[in-house]
């Protein structure tokens, strides 16, 4: 008992330091069991099967899902026009929609569901997204207390009390409570907030050395003359090749891409395809060609062909306002020629690179000037820098070229930037399909079921741009913290610490009336929460609080609600439930923000609830 005592304490202290990565300390503290054989490799390792652990990966990839289709961004769209430019209105929206969904969802699944959106919100209103996450945590346990199926110390004093002969509590006995925990948790988290989780954000600013994708289509002028054009059944245009049309020569025009829907059938896997223009492209009925020239030229290419010019009135010889360069699958990068480069003086054509790298140059930067047209023609000189389109696969391969060229910046890192919005409706469709099958019971999957159906859906109907997209969305230090410390609360249970520390509390403190013994399993519960998780700390203290409040002859029922609401709202560590450790990597939160934000909330929060319990349960 001694010694997992004091392996707990050393870990506390490690984790509030803050010196040592925390999931380092979470394996060092399990190896410390595992030496000291309290716990067998089986019952050390148990944390990594944990079917919570396995939901928070699945979890992870859901919510990358809804961040990568711009899913996130059209919902918090929705709230940020709500909130309008109101930092108080924003933080109010979040707690209540949060806690709303919290009362009939996990607070896990509440959580997955709301970070993408939250973190967009806050991106969008100019906010720490720091300042939104830990309260959207909290908010979602909060939401959990309002109903019987909100959180599961719930159901653990439900059927304590059954067993015991009493009455069972209805699906809204919990609300009051709910309603008083959601009030407190507004009033305290707004100050506390804004006072330490309000000055992170010029951390998180990150500066590449290259430009977003969004500057160069400025920088170069691709928008300024870009537009798009429909292919009809009847155009002369169709099942011809774009070298056959010869457009660049006879209108001094250039298509940069084609957009071409899918078929029917796989229009659920796949609804928009990108493909490069290159001399060997055909032409099929139904596409959309990108057309970059001056308007006139491409008026009469579109007469002449009986093409479909988009965006507006065919009339209108101007840019159309809608033409804009997407980057699903093709993107755009630059490229400094070295000086010992074997293509000096050589024109873009003579380069090949259509042929070696199948990526066309879209444009030349030299000194201040951009040369935008007659490009085949040009030569390049030291210190050229070329702006070139093509698949993103193929972008990533000119980096391998370092005796030529350097690519400038991470345009794969902005490539992962870019959302698939055409995916947005199958990733809401997913998302809402897992919240049906965690919500209704005659649905015959269990929540964990559940999530890794709607995370492999996302990665199968192409929500990702590949399947490493979905891994670097999970973030494996919250993984190992929370698994790794799993096996701490069967340690505590198994060498009996746990029974021993509360039982005496409990016992020392019954003889001084029903609220000093009310407030002593309170207080107990959240503070064996910090270290075992709440489900295991309702089991462990249930039976302890409804023989102690039966001892005294009271009411067993503000006693068991003590429980269920202490071990719920614990918010002073990051390992204590699942939504304190899926926001910990997106706040970018330490161990000590949690004490400094979720202590004094947990302690006021107790204070509330020892003197609300009776008047909501009477003795």
């Amino acid at each position: 008992m001694g010694i997992t005592i004091t392996i707990l304490v050393l870990s506390a202290l490690f984790f509030v330091s803050g010196k040592v990565r925390s999931d380092v300390v979470a394996l060092c503290a399990l190896i410390a069991l595992l030496v000291c054989q309290i716990l067998t490799p089986e019952e050390a390792l148990s944390g990594f099967s944990n079917t919570v652990v396995i939901m928070m990966v699945g979890l992870f990839v859901v919510g990358g899902a809804i961040f990568q289709t711009g899913l996130a961004k059209m919902i918090s769209s929705s709230i940020l026009r709500l909130a309008g430019q109101s930092e108080r209105k924003l933080f109010l929206l979040v707690m209540l929609v949060t806690a709303g969904i919290g009362a009939f969802v996990s607070n896990t699944g509440t959580v997955a569901l709301m970070l993408p959106i939250v973190v967009s919100l806050a991106t969008g209103a100019g906010m720490n997204p720091g300042r939104l996450l830990m309260p959207l945590a909290f908010a979602s346990s909060m939401g959990g207390m309002m109903t019987l199926i909100g959180t599961p110390p719930n159901l653990v004093i439900q059927n304590t009390l059954t067993a015991a002969g009493y009455p069972e509590l209805g699906f809204f006995s919990f609300l009051p409570v709910g309603l008083v925990t959601l009030a407190v948790g507004i009033v305290v988290l707004m100050p506390l907030t804004k006072l330490f989780l309000s000055k992170k954000q010029e951390k998180q600013e990150r500066k590449l050395g290259g430009k977003s994708l969004k500057q160069l289509v400025s920088e170069y002028g691709l928008a300024s003359n870009l537009f798009r054009l429909r292919v009809p059944l009847e155009s002369h245009i169709v099942g011809k090749s774009i070298m056959e049309l010869d457009i660049r020569r006879l209108y001094h025009i250039s298509i940069l891409e084609l957009r071409r829907g899918q078929s029917s059938q796989k229009r659920f896997l796949k609804t928009v395809t990108q493909k490069l223009a290159s001399a060997d492209t055909v032409i099929y009925a139904g596409d959309i060609l990108y057309v970059r020239g001056d308007a006139d030229p491409v008026s009469w290419f579109a007469e002449a062909f009986q093409l479909e010019m988009l965006d507006g009135h065919a009339e209108e010889l101007t840019p159309r306002s809608n033409a804009a360069l997407d980057f699903y699958d093709i993107g755009i990068a630059e490229i400094v020629l070295m000086p010992t480069t074997k293509l000096l003086n050589h024109t873009i054509k003579e380069g090949g690179f259509r042929d070696k790298f199948n990526v066309n140059v879209l444009g030349i930067r030299r000194k201040q000037e951009y040369i935008l047209h007659d490009l085949g023609n040009t030569r390049m000189l030291s210190g050229d820098v070329l702006l070139v389109q093509g698949a993103w696969a193929d972008i990533a391969r000119l980096g391998r070229e370092d005796t030529e060229w350097v690519v400038l910046g991470q345009p794969l890192d902005e490539a992962a930037k870019v959302t698939l919005d055409y995916k947005a409706p199958i990733a809401a469709a997913i998302m809402l399909l897992m919240v049906v099958m965690m919500v209704c019971d005659f649905i015959p999957v269990a929540p964990v079921t559940a999530v890794m159906i709607a995370a492999m859906l996302m990665v199968l109907t192409g929500c990702f741009r590949n399947v490493e997209a979905a891994y670097k969305t999970i973030n494996w230090e919250t993984i190992v913290l929370f698994a790794g410390m799993l096996p701490m609360s069967l340690a505590l249970e198994k060498t009996g610490a746990s029974e021993y520390i509360s039982s005496t509390l409990v016992q020392g403190l019954g003889d001084y009336g029903p609220t000093i013994l009310l407030a002593g399993i309170y207080f107990t519960t959240s503070l064996m929460t910090m270290f075992i998780s709440n489900t295991v700390t309702a089991v462990l203290m249930a039976p302890i609080a409804l023989q102690s409040a039966i001892g005294i002859g009271v009411s067993p029922t503000p006693f068991l609600f003590a429980v269920t609401v202490a071990a719920s709202m614990c918010f002073a560590s990051p390992f204590s439930t699942p939504p304190n450790a899926l926001v910990m990597p997106a706040g970018q939160y330490s161990f000590m923000d949690y004490i400094k934000v979720g202590l004094p909330l947990q302690v006021i929060m107790g204070v509330v609830m020892v003197l609300a319990l009776p008047l909501l349960f009477p003795y």
